[in-house]
């Protein structure tokens, strides 16, 4: 966990900084569309963790990876349409150029690419090799932007130079993650009649889970996250002045930050959760440990609030009494993804449709909301009210007859 911490907090400072940086260099007049087009990208990673998790399940299963990888380029085909026909979508809802959509969304492929190398890595327990992927992902990504927006470049070149270097992380996972080792011998202990039920569904499992299908339950499951941490940015350009909106986008800086930080405690717990013997346990320990982080995490923004205005200059000074909001906000949805993710282990991502039915009222009270204040407030009680409801059946399904040897929606 220590590793791969490592390697996500990698990627997620040197996402931070340039968030900060372009907050700064862009201003307050220019910022929203930047933060707002980094949201649509954000979006753009579901397809990718979706096959990521599908591909760390079904290598906990005994799947093949010469299978697993065909799925994983379907799967940017098939993305890379849905590029093609999004560009004008979002170019129309955010009021941007069709240049600024298409390189908000040209990553996309790449990134499903680097995430079924990065689903090889996690299914195999490999933590050391995806801690460095994810850290030189990072690295990869933000750099290049910075360069660009040092020299003078919009968000528009900006993006464009962010999807290259995660094409080139591409490359460096595959290599990283070398042609597998097979498949992840610990499955927990299971005899008798048990284990050989397990074993008659596995071979299923391997058979059938494991394509397209899979992948689409799965990225519903992620879609619905994704969307409740990113929303509230595309609903503030609607809502608020164009000062007000980029105040409220850096500010989602500190709900980012709760949000990622303890990434690790879901990527390292996942094979666990997919895994019949402990997967009850590993899910309680997850959203423990997940909920003191955001603890953590909530008071390290009040504490630092005063800090803000010194990075990003004194224009998002009204905003620094709110950061602690912002962070609980992050923290909240930490705790959903960890109750998600052990939805996808065990291939009940029905789930979701809560996450679904939380994001649509998000919506409907924030486009009704007219302040900084008034938005954040909304966006963290619903998140808490979605998270709570989620992880309570979660944790009451762990406790039943192991979930994963059931057909998906049967009683557990």
């Amino acid at each position: 966990m220590t590793l791969v911490t490592a390697g996500a907090m990698t990627a997620n400072i040197a996402s931070y900084l340039l968030q900060l940086l372009a907050g700064r260099w862009l201003g307050v007049a220019g910022y929203s569309e930047f933060a707002s087009l980094l949201a649509v990208q954000l979006l753009c990673a579901v397809p990718a963790l979706a096959l990521q998790n599908v591909v760390a399940r079904e290598l906990v299963h005994g799947a093949d990876i010469a299978a697993l990888r065909v799925l994983r380029w379907r799967c940017a085909a098939l993305v890379a349409a849905a590029v093609v026909v999004l560009v004008p979508v979002v170019s129309a809802l955010l009021e941007v150029g069709i240049a600024a959509a298409a390189a908000a969304l040209g990553s996309a492929p790449a990134l499903v690419v680097l995430a079924g190398e990065q689903g090889v890595l996690q299914g195999q327990k490999r933590f050391r090799g995806l801690a460095v992927v994810l850290g030189v992902t990072g690295i990869a990504k933000v750099v290049p932007a910075l360069v660009v927006l040092a020299c003078g470049g919009g968000a528009t070149a900006a993006l464009w130079a962010a999807a290259g270097g995660i094409a080139g992380a591409a490359v460096y996972g595959r290599m990283v993650a070398g042609p597998g080792r097979g498949p992840v011998e610990d499955r927990g202990v299971l005899s008798g009649a048990e284990g050989s039920g397990v074993a008659r569904v596995d071979a299923g499992v391997r058979s059938g889970l494991a394509d397209v299908a899979a992948v689409l339950r799965a990225a519903q499951v992620q879609a619905a996250l994704m969307a409740l941490s990113s929303a509230d940015l595309i609903v503030v350009r609607i809502v608020l002045e164009e000062p007000d909106a980029s105040r409220y986008a850096l500010g989602t800086i500190a709900t980012k930050i709760a949000f990622w930080l303890p990434q690790a405690v879901g990527v390292v717990l996942y094979p666990r959760m997919a895994q019949p013997a402990s997967s009850g346990s590993a899910v309680r320990s997850a959203l423990a440990v997940l909920a003191g982080i955001g603890v953590v995490a909530v008071l390290g923004a009040a504490v630092a609030a005063p800090l803000a205005p010194l990075f990003a200059g004194r224009d998002y000074a009204p905003i620094e009494g709110l950061l602690w909001l912002f962070a609980l906000h992050g923290a909240i949805l930490a705790v959903l993804q960890g109750a998600l993710l052990s939805a996808i282990a065990v291939n009940r991502t029905a789930l979701a449709v809560l996450a679904w039915v939380g994001l649509a009222l998000e919506v409907v009270l924030m486009v009704t909301a007219s302040t900084v204040t008034g938005l954040i407030v909304t966006a963290a009680l619903v998140a808490g009210a979605t998270t709570a409801l989620v992880s309570v059946l979660v944790i009451r399904s762990a406790a039943r007859v192991c979930p994963s040897i059931l057909p998906e929606g049967s009683p557990g």
